[in-house]
């Protein structure tokens, strides 16, 4: 990990995108129901989808690119969590206002200011991660901010808008999308470019992420809350990093984006130091009649080619690692493989993995005209995706003569580096939502709001006194289980302590053994922990319960009968006593709790006998 003097010597820059689901009632624009579910479909659309120019008239590049793809989209359709809004076959309802409320409460922890009127706008997305071709959003503050460390982090905007859609499967065809999230709200928080090291933007992330949970209106667990992250160094390129999910990764995924960018610089100057040159694609099908190579030879049946380019000074560049497996020819390949061809075959590979034949080089560096430092790349499979794929690849095989290309990346958590997406997005593919009236915004209400507004201080107060162990108090504050800790001890006289301790511990243990506690829901947890703090459970039968990861109260109490984990007390534990004939104290409540463990609390046994 390199110090702040690193990254300020390289001219870093930094900003977050944040964005987070909010639990309400129902969708952004509709009455469905807000959560993922687990019923089977009961219907697909299918659609394809072209980029259309945005407000000022230009068509976005990264729309035009997806656009390009060709790709059919088929979405799965929900009883309860998908309706005619969300396949765009019925124009929005009015906006949810319980909704706009969090998002406000939101906007003000941020002390921000919000326009005299929201107006809802269409964002251009042909990905097909939205049926309509487009994400409805609106800006709800600007000019907000946020302190780190003394420093202030300016926070220009935050929107309200539609979570998109979720991919089942795909490939270079079909993506299959299911659109039970399609709709929900969600909260983008946008930073200015001021973060001056890696581990700056890990610490603004979870002081983000820990403030929106602080309101206790924010859905959790696994893709709930989702960071992009803008960079940029000096004579690099502005990125921007999609897909980070494990806020423990962000710095190191960020530092090695930051060496690839170094390293296709020191690329760079070396390719012009060459003279290096990239030729146009020549048919060398011919070369490989007779070839050996299982890939190649699939690749060209059934009228399939191989399209063959000279890159000239090339040699040793193509197959430089530039990144934790990563080559300059990996950034080549990903502009090839969204034509929908699995990647290239380059002169600094061996060959021999690929069974092409020294013959077979010979007669291919003849016909391409390869000589001294030369190097070359070959894409193979059918000819209009061939011929697609090398375009791109000499698209980005020319780029590297030029500059470090801004580009959408997404976040590879085990490799953590980042591979290409699409091209970067640009304001126009923004254009006015003319199914929804602009709303005005009640200025005293917000300013209520502001006023009541959580802050980190008061809550770390209120959590060391109630916990009455500093350690565990911290480690509740940056816990997604936050609103879940104050759920419980909110509905319960349960101690906080024992809460604390067996969400942040004890199911840490659940989860790391395998078991999907991330599926339990707030209802099933604190209707437990009242159980027990009723006396109708022992603490150890709420651990067991868990275990068994009931998906409703009614599950609960089916789990109870059927393991029998009605806690014994009172008169039922003296009954139960006299079957026990041992009369040694420490050995009776040995054997005791040998066998009712789940039903019998230690504590009271030990009272009672005393």
């Amino acid at each position: 990990m390199h110090d702040s003097s690193y990254y300020s010597k390289l001219g870093f820059k930094s900003g977050l995108e944040i964005h987070q689901r909010l639990a309400t009632s129902h969708k952004l624009f509709c009455a469905c129901n807000p959560n993922l579910t687990e019923e089977d479909q009961i219907g697909r659309v299918e659609r394809v989808q072209r980029a259309v120019a945005g407000e000022t008239g230009a068509v976005d590049a990264s729309t035009r690119f997806e656009s390009g793809k060709r790709r059919n989209f088929i979405y799965n359709s929900f009883r309860d969590a998908t309706c005619l809004v969300d396949i765009d076959e019925e124009p929005p309802h009015d906006l949810n206002k319980e909704a706009l409320d969090v998002a406000l409460q939101i906007v003000a922890i941020f002390d921000s200011k919000i326009p005299d009127e929201i107006e809802v706008m269409r964002k251009g997305v042909v990905d097909g991660s939205d049926p309509s071709g487009f994400q409805r959003t609106m800006q709800v503050g600007y000019n907000g901010y946020m302190e780190l460390n003394r420093k202030n982090i300016p926070i220009p905007t935050i929107f309200l808008e539609e979570e998109s859609s979720g991919i089942v499967s795909q490939d270079e065809n079909v993506v299959v999308y299911n659109t039970d999230r399609l709709g929900i709200p969600l909260v983008e928080i946008d930073t200015d470019p001021v973060l001056s090291t890696p581990q700056e933007v890990k610490e603004v992330a979870y002081k983000i992420g820990m403030l929106l949970r602080l309101t206790g209106k924010v859905q959790r667990g696994i893709g709930t809350i989702r960071q992009d992250v803008n960079l940029s160094i000096k004579d690099g390129a502005r990125v921007e990093i999609k897909g980070f999910q494990e806020l423990d990764i962000v710095d190191a995924i960020i530092e090695n984006e930051v060496e690839r960018q170094l390293n296709l610089l020191k690329l760079r100057k070396e390719l012009l130091n060459r003279h290096a040159q990239v030729y146009q694609p020549i048919d060398v099908t011919s070369v490989f009649g007779g070839t050996s190579s299982k890939i190649i030879k699939e690749n060209t049946k059934n009228g399939g080619v191989v399209y063959g380019v000279r890159l000239e000074g090339f040699e040793g560049i193509i197959g430089h690692e530039i990144n934790p497996n990563r080559r300059l020819g990996s950034e080549i390949s990903d502009y090839a493989k969204v034509s929908g061809i699995k990647g290239i075959i380059h002169s600094d590979e061996e060959m021999e993995k690929y069974s092409i034949s020294q013959e077979e080089i010979d007669v291919l560096k003849q016909r391409l005209d390869i000589k001294g430092r030369d190097a070359f790349m070959l894409v193979s499979g059918q000819k209009d995706a061939s011929k697609s794929a090398i375009e791109r690849a000499i698209i980005r095989a020319k780029i590297a003569l030029k500059e470090v290309p801004s580009e959408t990346r997404m976040a590879d958590s085990k490799n953590l580096t980042t591979r290409f997406l699409r091209p970067i997005a640009g304001g126009s593919r923004m254009y006015p939502e003319t199914d929804s009236k602009p709303m005005e915004l009640d200025a005293g209400k917000y300013e209520k709001m502001k006023v009541s507004a959580p802050n980190i201080e008061a809550t770390i107060k209120r959590l060391r006194k109630q916990i009455n162990n500093d350690q565990l108090a911290e480690q509740m504050l940056k816990s997604p289980l936050l609103p879940t800790y104050n759920l419980i001890v909110e509905k319960s006289s349960v101690d906080p302590k024992f809460v604390a301790a067996f969400l942040l511990e004890k199911m840490k243990e659940m989860r790391r053994s395998g078991l999907e506690i991330d599926a339990l829901t707030d209802d099933v947890l604190v209707y437990v922990f009242t159980g027990y703090a009723n006396g109708d459970i022992t603490k150890n039968a709420v651990e067991e319960i868990i275990k068994q990861i009931p998906r409703n109260v009614d599950q609960v109490e089916r789990i109870v009968a059927d393991k029998k984990l009605t806690k014994i007390t009172g008169k039922g534990l003296k009954k139960l006593l006299e079957g026990f004939k041992e009369k040694d104290k420490g050995m009776l409540i040995k054997q005791v709790m040998s066998k009712y463990r789940l039903n019998v609390d230690g504590e009271e046994l030990n009272s009672l006998l005393k």
